[in-house]
């Protein structure tokens, strides 16, 4: 084997094994007992777990106040309302620090607890333009050594209700948005075929993914998923299709809930959740069992949203597997995998995971086994990017670009 960059000395992997992992201009050339090879440098990982890097599949980086003054929480004034809730959130925004500081804040939280790969929502409205894909865009590139971040082009404040969206959303997949969201075509928008024609629309001429927050609950929620089941089929988009949050599927009878599963898994639509606090969510084994791609996000992180997270997505999945009932190890491995292999897939991330040939992305815990991982959350951890440090302790290194 021709010298590598770094050979990381007694690696356990989550299959048991105790390994040497070999890498070579940021991607994993070689995974074996006992390698023979010159390498410029070494580092002995003591048979503590490696873990593959773990990925947020749903943050909004313009939002948070992380790297800001506390903010107190705002409640609605009658329950939980998404238009209101918009509301508060522009006043809390006009008032907080540019988006810059609190986004750069916001990934280096994330990279500091193991994060390597996230999909960031992006707000597009009339109001706002392109101003916050920019801003987020700008440090995203300069965070590009430390986490790889996707941009999806999010109308919080509608498209059929907010007109000049539908082309904003389309400039902004012009100036390298990497998909176009959607939010509540129903309840948000009031015309759901408008709504779904606009984001289709945008995503079929342009070649990419779709993300659609939906938040609309019980048979309407449902009806919503089927229908954007039947046009990803319909469009053969299978695979780039996501629905974030759809608490509908955790409102209805068990009967209505497999079908639309049979439906998604048929369509290849996945279905992002972060089993929020207070809601109900999608019932994660059942769609799992039904062949659906099942991931998870931190989401919302100390916003006007809500003031929880810290952006550990070992905490998400331990939330998430405690809020589903999760106990068996198989289970636990489930909730392990919803915030790395599954949004690894759903985000379409190549060559993902402790595999030759694959990015170098990684952490390393002190923990038995994935599931102790999720269980326990355990830290000290060390997080490596294309196979080098860029967080220790809590603590992001400075010198990665």
């Amino acid at each position: 084997m021709t010298d590598i960059d770094t050979l990381f000395q007694n690696a356990r992997l989550p299959d048991g094994r105790t390994v040497d992992i070999a890498v070579k201009n940021g991607q994993i050339s070689a995974i074996a007992a006992g390698l023979r090879v010159a390498a410029r440098e070494s580092t002995d990982l003591k048979r503590r777990l490696v873990l593959p890097g773990l990925v947020d599949g749903h943050i909004h980086l313009d939002k948070g106040f992380i790297g800001d003054e506390w903010k107190p929480h705002r409640p609605c004034t009658a329950g939980f309302n998404v238009r209101e809730r918009v509301e508060f959130e522009k006043q809390a925004l006009a008032k907080a620090k540019p988006i810059p500081v609190r986004a750069a804040g916001l990934i280096e939280l994330c990279v500091s607890q193991g994060t390597t790969h996230m999909r960031s929502h992006v707000d597009i409205d009339p109001q706002i333009g392109l101003r916050n894909l920019d801003q987020v865009a700008a440090v995203r590139d300069a965070h590009r050594g430390k986490v790889s971040i996707q941009i999806v082009a999010f109308p919080q404040s509608g498209i059929v209700t907010a007109p000049g969206t539908r082309e904003l959303l389309d400039e902004a997949v012009r100036n390298g948005a990497d998909l176009v969201g959607g939010l509540d075509p129903a309840d948000f928008d009031g015309d759901i075929a408008g709504h779904l024609d606009a984001i289709f629309d945008v995503a079929e001429r342009h070649g990419v993914g779709i993300d659609i927050h939906l938040h609309d609950g019980d048979l309407l929620g449902v009806f919503e998923i089927e229908e954007i089941a039947r046009r990803t089929k319909v469009l053969g988009l299978g695979g780039r299709v996501t629905i974030s949050h759809a608490y509908a599927l955790g409102q209805v009878p068990r009967d209505i809930a497999l079908r639309a599963a049979n439906r998604l898994a048929e369509a290849g639509v996945s279905i992002l959740t972060n089993a929020p606090g207070a809601h109900a969510f999608p019932p994660v084994l059942l769609l799992h069992e039904a062949g659906v791609n099942v991931f998870a996000g931190n989401d919302n992180i100390r916003d006007s949203w809500w003031p929880y997270g810290d952006g550990d997505l070992l905490e998400r999945a331990m939330i998430v597997g405690y809020r589903s009932g999760f106990n068996t190890d198989a289970e636990l491995a489930l909730a392990f995998n919803m915030v790395t292999s599954h949004a690894a897939r759903a985000l379409g991330i190549k060559g993902y995971g402790l595999v030759e040939g694959g990015p170098a992305d990684f952490l390393v815990i002190d923990a038995q086994h994935v599931q102790e991982a999720v269980i326990a959350r355990p830290k000290p951890r060390d997080v490596y990017k294309a196979g080098r440090l860029v967080a220790r302790n809590g603590v992001t290194v400075s010198d990665v670009r």
